[in-house]
């Protein structure tokens, strides 16, 4: 494998193309499954390199492959391209020219760190024994483009996959460190909905109706008793109520009341545990005032769990790449944020690694985190991720 100081000069001669790529993606943020915008300029970008590609019909995806000189196994190096629904108030001379969008999770970082890596790769293409899909990824935020990937043949035509490997961008870590752990990094997320249902009446006269409001706010009490004292803290479960609807009018007692939340689990095992706890809870609840409570469980993304021997040997291998020039932690816990890159990790044993990007001159405490309108970052660590993508895929694929 190509020693760190060569692998870190050329990641930063492809900095300043990245660098134009990121913002004008950030200039133009495109939401959900359809990104035709930045699907034409990811073309545009990998066009020089002669990539067979192929195209998503229910998603505007990227599949491209890289073959190298000899044959071996394939390894899926993924970015997502979507943006966030939200308006941009940072500030730079590059914001978004899009109302009502904006890239505030790093997904523009993403996807010109790894054109910059197939750049990289490329160039060094005699080295592999093996192929490299690189996998650009509509509909992170949501809608689930990375199972749509999967449907639509992600991972067919291939006799072995060594692995899948993603970066994602954090403010929480300092400028060009890594940071990743063996097993879950990133949580399940799912969503539920509980209608209460109560009789309506005049605001007067409670004792002739049946409030459900009063029931929808202690089963919203109840919820949160059972999450401490039925999960254990050493395996955790974060329940968030963020909506909670009824009524039309100060002396009306409607007849329904509506609650909407978030569950979050680190294991498959507590999350199955959370998806029994809340219609038992809320139903009886309900039933204790004469009520009903019908609950509805959205199931999304599942838990990112990083493959222990892919982490291990990450343990090694970037180290053995890049030395002290990159920094590099274990994490002490996994986020409680989600990811549909568990879908991938789900059928292919591989990692997410976590590269900082928190800008100079500002500590953890002060600055904008993910999905904050005004998240920032320090557009030179990105050399970091182009370098690692391209030093990951050396190392997994290098000849035998």
């Amino acid at each position: 494998m190509p020693s760190q100081p060569d692998l870190l000069a050329a990641a930063h001669e492809q900095l300043p193309d990245a660098v134009e790529l990121r913002r004008e993606l950030h200039r133009h943020p495109e939401l959900g499954l359809d990104v035709p915008r930045t699907q034409e300029r990811v073309l545009d970008a990998l066009e020089p390199l002669g990539l067979p590609t192929r195209l998503g019909t229910r998603t505007t995806s990227i599949v491209a492959d890289l073959d190298g000189a000899r044959p071996g196994p394939t390894l899926v190096l993924r970015a997502d391209m979507d943006a966030l629904p939200l308006d941009e108030d940072t500030g730079v001379s590059f914001p978004s020219e899009v109302p009502g969008a904006m890239h505030a999770c790093g997904h523009d970082a993403h996807t010109a760190m790894l054109v910059g890596a197939a750049r990289l790769l490329h160039a060094r293409r005699d080295a592999l024994a093996g192929r490299v899909r690189f996998m650009f990824q509509p509909g992170e935020e949501g809608p689930g483009g990375a199972q749509v990937m999967l449907d639509e043949g992600l991972l067919d035509g291939l006799d072995e996959v060594t692995g899948a490997f993603a970066i994602h961008v954090t403010p929480a870590v300092p400028a060009g460190m890594l940071a990743w752990r063996p097993g879950a990094v990133l949580a399940s997320a799912d969503q539920f909905r509980v209608i209460v249902r109560g009789r309506g009446g005049h605001g007067s006269s409670p004792h002739e109706a049946l409030d459900p409001i009063p029931i929808a706010c202690q089963i919203v009490l109840a919820l949160q008793t059972a999450i401490t004292r039925e999960i254990s803290v050493f395996d955790p479960a974060v329940l968030t109520v963020g909506r909670i609807r009824g009524g039309t009018i100060n002396n009306v007692i409607p007849e329904v009341a509506q609650i909407d939340g978030t569950l979050r689990a680190v294991s498959p095992r507590t999350r199955a545990h959370i998806a029994e706890l809340v219609p038992r809870v809320a139903s009886n609840v309900a039933a204790a005032h004469r009520a009903t409570a019908e609950v509805t469980i959205d199931l999304g993304y599942g838990v990112t769990a990083n493959d222990p021997a892919f982490s291990a040997w990450l343990d090694t291998t970037v180290p053995a790449a890049f030395g002290e020039a990159v920094p590099t932690v274990v994490m002490p816990d996994p986020a409680m944020g989600s990811e549909d890159f568990s879908f991938v990790l789900d059928r292919v044993p591989g990692a997410m690694v976590f590269l900082g990007v928190r800008p100079e001159g500002t500590h953890r405490g002060e600055v904008a985190s993910l999905h904050s309108n005004r998240f920032e970052l320090h557009e030179p660590a990105l050399a970091t991720g182009i370098a690692l993508h391209a030093a990951v895929a050396l190392a997994r694929l290098a000849p035998s």
